[in-house]
């Protein structure tokens, strides 16, 4: 198993997929519990979800779970949201609380996963930005995200379908925020929000960087919108599906837009 998969287009945006995968190596499921083998904080689907809404984009797609190693936290370990509920660089419990280990990983043991994991995902996702500034003077991240929604432990109440993030204007430009928060307060059923509970994970804050003509927006979607349930066996559903993939295709075809306008 290759670490992560990548699909090289020739357009200025990259969908990151840093928690759709699901694979866990033998010697790190023997040390998961029964409740960490149930692998519930997947983003299910997500590239499922995201297949051909934008032709030329570059997907680069974490294949490992990311109870093996979290592909989108700082790689020292520094927490994303200081003061609030949030898991880890490996996590120790799941978006519950609940532990996950039979025997928790040492610090040797998450130093190996960084350098067989972690590191070759933002290896990947690094060429591709080289790779794509190269042929764009400006290149967009947009980083794909899903969760359940309703966890307690990690926010109060229900969270929006569509969550839109920047770290408050550092990542990417208002023109890119505005077309994608507009589509999705346009989007008939959906509600969204823009930079509130989730604004943007290690990836987004750490490619975005808007003056070296790389920008980067994360999306957080509640799953309701594209699962038949939120719980096992996580089935893909066809017709939520296509609700919400137009919504998705537009916001990628007005990112792509803007960042061909400054071609």
């Amino acid at each position: 198993m290759t670490p992560v998969s990548v699909i090289r287009g020739d357009g200025p945006v990259i969908l990151g997929q840093p928690h759709g995968g699901t694979f866990v190596p033998m010697e790190i499921l023997d040390a998961l519990n029964d409740n960490g083998r149930a692998l519930a904080d997947t983003d299910w689907h997500i590239d499922r979800l995201y297949d051909g809404l934008l032709p030329g984009a570059t997907v680069v797609h974490a294949e490992f779970h990311r109870y093996v190693i979290d592909a989108n936290r700082d790689p020292a370990g520094a927490s994303l949201y200081p003061g609030q509920n949030t898991t880890g660089l490996v996590p120790e419990t799941d978006f519950d609380s609940r532990p996950i280990w039979r025997s928790l990983p040492d610090a040797a043991e998450v130093e190996r996963r960084r350098l067989a994991f972690h590191a070759p995902y933002h290896a990947a996702l690094a060429a591709e930005v080289a790779r794509l500034r190269a042929l764009h003077p400006v290149v967009v991240v947009y980083d794909c995200h899903s969760i359940r929604s309703d966890i307690p432990f990690l926010f109060e109440g229900r969270l929006p379908v569509f969550n839109i993030g920047n770290n408050a204007g550092a990542t990417c430009s208002d023109a890119i925020l505005s077309a994608v928060a507009g589509i999705a307060g346009r989007a008939d059923g959906f509600d969204h929000v823009v930079n509130g509970r989730f604004r943007g994970g290690w990836t987004t804050r750490h490619y975005g960087r808007p003056e070296t003509g790389v920008q980067a927006i994360q999306m957080e979607l509640a799953q309701r919108a594209y699962l038949a349930d939120e719980a096992a066996p996580w089935a893909f559903d066809e017709a939520k599906a296509a609700r919400l993939r137009p919504h998705l295709r537009d916001m990628l075809q007005a990112i792509e837009a803007i960042a061909r306008q400054n071609t």
